[in-house]
């Protein structure tokens, strides 16, 4: 962790909370944030006990993106194995939601697309205005939206880089929940509850295969879904899923 703490985790009964942690430039991502968030996503990789994690930014806005001031300065940007933001190469395995407050933008934008699932407040605000100071959205974003929403609505997005608000991304599929501002953390909490009553290591399989779904053509995903879904079938969890169910009780998941 960066002893400026530009990033923050905390742990709740196998929920992993990353906090992006420079609210006084709206959560922008300088090197130091990066690196955090890279040590942040390695140790809840390793936690066993952490089962999905929620991404949100402190002071009321998710991320606005790279911090243009500090590579103006000429700080050269490190790299970083997992990429940048510390995931957009390597995103985390495990289930993760946004929790979306204010601005998901530029490279915000793209973290959210790292994502899962999404829960924004209704006065959140998002888009890639990259082109509009002749740069390019090389965080992932050009090429997973287009996967998460249609073409021709991503292409539009990418093209006139406006920022837009929840209405024009509810009808396209984008968001899971809108809520109240001020309550997309708690909202999110709530939706990663809700999966953490299965079982950790078939949620972490069934993201894992499903996140291939556009890259394996069907015939090779049937051969290549095996040792993904062969972890969970060779867990501790799954016969205690099964016990639980013989004994008509609720289980007790350990991540093995």
């Amino acid at each position: 962790m960066s002893a400026e703490k530009t990033a923050l985790l905390e742990k709740r009964d196998g929920i992993a909370v990353i906090t992006l942690n420079r609210p006084e430039v709206k959560n922008c991502c300088n090197n130091a944030l990066a690196i955090a968030l890279q040590d942040i996503m390695d140790d809840i990789e390793e936690d066993k006990k952490c089962f999905a994690a929620v991404i949100h930014g402190a002071g009321g806005n998710f991320s606005t993106g790279a911090d243009l001031k500090e590579a103006a300065s000429g700080v050269k940007r490190v790299k970083l194995r997992r990429g940048g933001f510390g995931c957009f190469i390597q995103p985390l395995r495990k289930p993760t939601i946004a929790a979306v407050e204010g601005y998901a933008v530029g490279g915000g934008f793209e973290l959210l697309l790292t994502c899962d699932m999404v829960v924004a407040a209704s006065n959140a605000k998002f888009g890639l205005p990259e082109v509009k100071h002749n740069l390019v959205a090389v965080g992932g974003g050009l090429f997973r939206l287009p996967k998460k929403i249609p073409y021709n609505i991503a292409m539009e997005m990418a093209l006139t880089g406006k920022i837009h608000g929840v209405e024009f991304l509810q009808p396209h599929g984008l968001l899971n929940r809108i809520v109240e501002p001020g309550s997309a953390l708690n909202s999110a909490l709530e939706l990663a509850k809700s999966i953490l009553v299965n079982g950790p290591t078939a949620l972490a399989a069934s993201k894992q295969i499903m996140s291939k779904a556009f890259e394996w053509p069907e015939l090779e995903a049937w051969e290549n879904q095996t040792p993904l879904a062969g972890v969970a079938f060779n867990s501790r969890d799954r016969i205690e899923g099964l016990k639980a169910f013989s004994e008509k009780r609720a289980p007790v998941w350990s991540g093995e």
